[in-house]
């Protein structure tokens, strides 16, 4: 990716996060404060995720989960939890992740310690990009949650199906890297 594509994607992620705060802004906040009324914990879920160079930054989301839950193996999702994800609405607080320059509309998803940041030869020039909300791998793997359920060793298979399958697509999307694309993930994304 060329610093003239790199400028003209941080200007496209500047322009419509800004737009996307003004318009969802106020739903954020109601979203979350009726995540912290019926899920219980703070409505806003904060993370440390791998990004750009590798460094660590700090993703938001909207609570889907009650803090009590996340810790157990396997956490009991209530209905509004499980209504947030589906609708993707847990992940609106991200346009602040745009805005403030640790994440794009467009990329490989951020991934938490212990992936993205042992990448090794070729695969890391994924992080030469800041990750995104959606991208190619994203919406390969759209229902990926549903996926790992069905597994009977969910964490064994990520590691050696999903995240290898993620990674080679990952490589493609920063190699050929071409706004139109991005344009096209997003249309994909949202229809």
């Amino acid at each position: 990716m060329t610093n003239t594509e790199k400028n003209i994607k941080r200007v496209f992620d500047v322009f419509f996060a800004c737009i996307g705060l003004l318009l969802v802004g106020w739903f954020i906040l109601l979203t979350a404060i009726i995540s912290k009324i019926v899920i219980g914990g703070n409505g806003f879920f904060k993370q440390k995720r791998v990004g750009q160079y590798g460094k660590l930054f700090t993703i938001y989301k909207i609570e889907t989960i009650h803090p009590k839950e996340a810790i157990k193996e396997n956490p009991k999702i209530s209905k509004f939890g499980q209504w947030l994800r589906n609708a993707k609405i847990d992940e609106f607080p991200q346009l602040w992740n745009i805005l403030e320059g640790t994440m794009s509309f467009v990329g490989s998803r951020a991934d938490l310690p212990g992936f993205a940041d042992k990448l090794e030869g070729e695969a890391k020039i994924i992080l030469s990009v800041k990750p995104g909300i959606t991208g190619p791998a994203t919406l390969h793997f759209r229902n990926e949650e549903n996926i790992l359920k069905a597994q009977k060793n969910p964490e064994a298979y990520n590691r050696e199906v999903i995240w290898p399958q993620k990674v080679a697509i990952n490589i493609q999307y920063v190699k050929e890297y071409c706004f139109t694309k991005d344009i096209y993930y997003l249309i994909k994304t949202f229809f």
